[in-house]
Parts: C-alpha cells; structure tokens; sequence
C-alpha cells in the first residue's frame, strides 16, 4: 500500500484565527476518507491543501513521485467554450458525460450550463482522466439520485485514494473507511465510516463530560478546605480561594458554535383541507410541456418527499403547490388557514446586496431591532454577521439565512427544495429533528437519502413524461431500488440480505410510526389550546388520549425490536 500524500503539522492562517492546525494525515493507496465538520471549520481549505491548490502556512505537505491528484471543487469553473472543449477528444469522457445524461450537451457553451450541469461536466473532467487520488468537495450537490448512484460506483471501483467532503451521510456510509473530523481547530481521525464517527462522538462528548465534572469536583475540594482552614489561614491563601473560585465560574471547551439553533415557530392550525392540485399542467411558452395531468392533495400533517431526474419537474410542481407559478390548466385550491412558506434550492429573490438584518427586518420593519437580534442569534448570526450582505455570506449562512426568512413567515405548510445543499451535518439533524416535531404540512425536494427517510413518510417520483405517481413501499423501497447492494464487499447474501432488509424496513416503519403519532400529538394539544367549544374540547381530548395509547403501543414494538 503505497503512500501518496502526506501531511505533517500542518496549519493554515485566516485573517482572524487558525482555520487548521497541527494536521496530521496519510492518504494511502484504496483509502477512502470523508472529511466532516460544521460549516467555516476548514473543510474546504484541507481539500485543497491535499489538491495542492493551497500552501500552508507552516507544516510539511509531501506526495509520491509522479502522484497526480485531481480536484473537484464545490462551485466547479470551468473555461469558457463548449463542453467539447473542455473535455477534449476521447471516449472516457463520452462515456461519463452519457451515464450523467448530458451527452446531448457537448455542444452547449460552458458559460450557458445550470450549477447541475456544471457539476456532471466537472465529474466528466475528472474520472475522464488518471488520477492517483481524487480530491472531492461536496460532489452531490445539484446531482439527482440517478448521477449520485454513479458516483457511488465510480468511488467504490476506483483504485486510487478518494478524500471528500459531503453532507450526504447516506454517501459516507457507502463509500469512506475513514473519517477525519474537523472540530474548532481540532482534527481527528476516526477509522470505519460515518456510523463510526457517530460513536466516536459519543465517546468523545462522554469523556469530556466525565473530566469536566472531576475537575469541578476537585475545585469544590480545595475551595471547602481553603474556607474551612485555621483562621491564620484566611488571609495568605486568599489567591488560592479566588482561584479556586475562578475555576468553579469558568466551563469547559466553548461549544463548536454558541446556543443550539432554536427553529422552533408558532404554527397556524391548519383546517381538514390544505392544497388540492386537479388536472393541473404546466408548458414554457415554447409549447414544452414538463407537467401534465398532476390530481394531488395535501392533507393536514402530510409528510411528501418529491424525486425524479434533473429537469423532470420537481422544482416546477412545488413552485405551482406553492403559488409561486400559475398552472397552464387545472386548478389549485388552498385551504382558508393556509401560510406557505418555500425555501429554494438557489438564491431565488433573495436580495443579495441587502445586509442579513435588512433582510430579516424585511420592507416595513427597523433593521436591527432587539427583537430581530434575538432571532438572529438563534439562527447562530451574531458577531458581525447582522451587518454582512448576504452576498459576502458563505454558502452555509446564505442557507441558514434562507431557513430563518422561510420560517419567520410562521407557515403551516412549508416547502423545502434541495434543502441540504451548503449545509454542515449538524444543522441537517438538527434541521430533522424540527420537522419531526413540526404539525404542518411539509413537501420535500432532495436528493439527500438519509434526510428524505427522516423527515417523510409518503415518496412521489416525477417521471420524464411530466405525471407523477406513488413511488410502491415509499422511500425505503425507492432507496433499495435506486442504490441496489451496497458494495459487494459489505452486501450480504441470500436468505441473510432478504431478513436484514426486511428487519430494517421494520425497524424505520416503526420509527416512523411513532415520529407520524408524536406529529399527531402535538398538533393535538396544540388544537386543545386554541379550542372554546366544549363539544370539540371533548373531541379534541379524547382523540389524545387515543393517540398516546397508540404511541405507547408503537414504542414497546420499537423496543421489542431492538432486543
């Protein structure tokens, strides 16, 4: 196993602080490395630390003789001219550009193509040609299922060494043997795959917690004896006892970022009736027709994900749901208690000159308001970032700033289009986690596995010829169907692999069982606070008292499950 980059003590300078410090990292010949960490860490300055795109400040960067490494970044550049000219003559990248789906572009002007083509473009440059290591920055981004399944492929076939960066948690597990994890300056290296990072965590978060509260205790110790002591005593050691006090005041390591980021918003209730979309179609003015023939209802609590290939149409049907496109025919009808909200896939109309503070203050309110400064800081904006456009924002915060503005609106239906995009792992989960306990309605464009099984309970798939259907078993099955076994090595066989997938499609329904009743129990008790009438207080009691029954009864099968 041959050794082709290798770093040592290596530390980068920003303008503020260290983004990284005293890495030490070996990357060998069949390693498959995931790098993690919250958004502004370093990942990115790793990468291309290890590309050679980036001189360090201080430390060693060496690499075999003749080791080529090719790079991917996260924006791809490419030089102006036609796909063709870019790609050169040759059939490895023919081959690429035809599984991506974008061989009926290599006439197209570089400077012409949507961030998803740029990025299938990228990924034809770079497994178009040899490399000894592939260097990738969130490669799935605007990739749709079909292109990340051959990415997938193309990581686990190839020979050389594979650092990336990705969100995608689903990706990770599939592909990486080990994790390197990026956490305020600090760098660790984890073998096995995300599921491994998980627990190293854990541990990690356990032993901090244990030594804090010894240190603590052992402050406490010395404080009581210093008080306690002859009274000849009292004056001499006072150092002693403003120190032990001190220490007692002070905390442990200050969190990656400051506060947890409090999602939580009031939610209009919402009535039996939400959206009904009937024979509803929708053509360019070209003629080019993308939908046609769409009949969907939305109901009160409805948990919908939305997948397809790139330019099928998902974008275009949840613009028309939300009211932002009027259908060609058909109708869309919303219920009277309806507040929408739509967190787009790219900027939108976000105003990107306007400071992050004129933006949540929004046209008729008074930027920077304490009211507006609290909100901010619970979205993680403080220091100056209030004052920063949003166009000097990093990709990660323009995000956030886009969830903040989205659920400031205080919708009962929210709509979410490739949400994960530029966002760190943590604030994925804890963005999960909201939706879990979220009573609205939700529908969900990604193509993030792991966040569409988390966060819905019903799959539609746009097809090519612009209707839409029910995608059989849900997202499990679609998942199943999609990525096929994992790889040979891990996939097991038979009988096996049929009772592992069955037990684990189990084991989700179940989950998603309880998170459906704990849905249905908070809006309840919700309804109960708003509710005056008597006759629909009983009803409203009785149906909670049901639905905890029914969780009770969900939870001890979950349990029964893991024994």
């Amino acid at each position: 196993m041959a050794i082709l980059v290798d770093l040592q003590g290596v530390t980068v300078r920003g303008a503020e602080r260290p983004i990284l410090t005293d890495v030490n990292l070996t990357v060998a010949t069949g390693d498959r490395v995931g790098v993690v960490g919250i958004n502004g860490v370093g990942k990115s300055t790793l990468l291309k630390v290890i590309a050679g795109r980036l001189t360090p400040d201080s430390g060693d960067v060496r690499r075999g003789r003749d080791v080529d490494v090719g790079y991917l970044e996260q924006i791809p550049v490419l030089a102006p001219g036609t796909v063709r000219d870019v790609l050169g003559p040759g059939w490895q990248s023919d081959a690429v550009l035809d599984r991506l789906g974008m061989l009926n572009a290599i006439d197209d002007q570089t400077t012409e193509l949507s961030g998803g083509q740029l990025k299938r473009v990228a990924l034809a440059q770079l497994f178009g040609q040899s490399h000894d290591v592939v260097v990738l920055d969130e490669p799935t981004n605007h990739l749709d299922l079909d292109a990340i399944r051959w990415l997938e492929s193309q990581l686990q076939r190839f020979r050389g060494a594979v650092v990336l960066v990705s969100h995608d948690r689903y990706l990770l597990d599939q592909v990486t043997t080990r994790m390197v994890e990026i956490d305020r300056g600090t760098t660790y290296v984890h073998a096995g795959g995300y599921a491994r990072l998980l627990e190293a965590q854990v541990e990690r978060d356990e032993r901090a917690a244990s030594a804090e509260q010894t240190r603590r205790n052992l402050a406490r110790t010395e404080l009581a004896w210093l008080r306690r002591g002859p009274k000849a005593r009292s004056t001499k050691p006072q150092a002693r006892i403003d120190a032990a006090e001190r220490l007692l005041a002070s905390h442990g390591d200050a969190p990656a970022r400051a506060g947890v980021l409090d999602l939580r918003v009031d939610t209009p209730r919402l009535g039996a009736t939400v959206i009904k979309a009937h024979h509803v179609s929708f053509s360019y003015p070209n003629g080019h027709q993308v939908l046609g023939a769409v009949d969907l209802e939305l109901g009160p609590g409805d948990r919908i994900g939305i997948v397809g290939a790139n330019g099928s149409g998902k974008s275009t049907l949840v613009h028309l749901l939300a009211g932002r496109s009027k259908p060609s025919t058909g109708t869309i009808k919303y219920g009277p208690t309806v507040v929408t909200s739509y967190f787009e896939q790219h900027d939108g109309d976000l105003n990107l000159d306007a400071t992050v503070q004129e933006l949540v203050a929004g046209p008729h309110g008074v930027p920077g308001s304490p009211e507006d400064l609290a909100l901010m800081r619970k979205f993680w904006f403080s220091g100056a970032l209030p004052m920063s456009r949003a166009k000097d924002l990093s990709g990660g915060e323009r995000r956030r700033l886009q969830l903040l503005l989205a659920l400031t609106t205080r919708p009962n239906v929210l709509f979410l289009d490739e949400p994960t995009n530029d966002l760190d792992l943590e604030t994925i989960r804890l963005l999960e986690e909201f939706l879990r306990q979220w009573p609205g309605t939700l529908v969900v464009v990604s193509h993030d596995r792991t966040f569409l099984s988390r966060t819905t309970d019903r799959l539609l798939q746009v097809h090519d010829d612009g209707t839409i259907a029910d995608v059989p078993g849900g997202i499990d099955a679609w998942i199943i169907s999609y990525s096929g076994a994992a790889s040979p090595a891990k996939a097991p066989q038979g009988a096996d692999a049929t009772s592992s997938i069955s037990a684990g499609r189990l084991l989700r329904d179940a989950e998603k069982e309880m998170t459906r009743l704990e849905r249905r129990r908070a809006t309840l008790q919700q309804q109960l606070l708003s509710a005056t009438d008597h006759l629909e207080l009983v009803k409203l009691g009785d149906e909670l008292n049901a639905v905890r029954r029914q969780l009770t009864v969900a939870e001890e099968a979950w349990l029964a499950m893991l024994d």
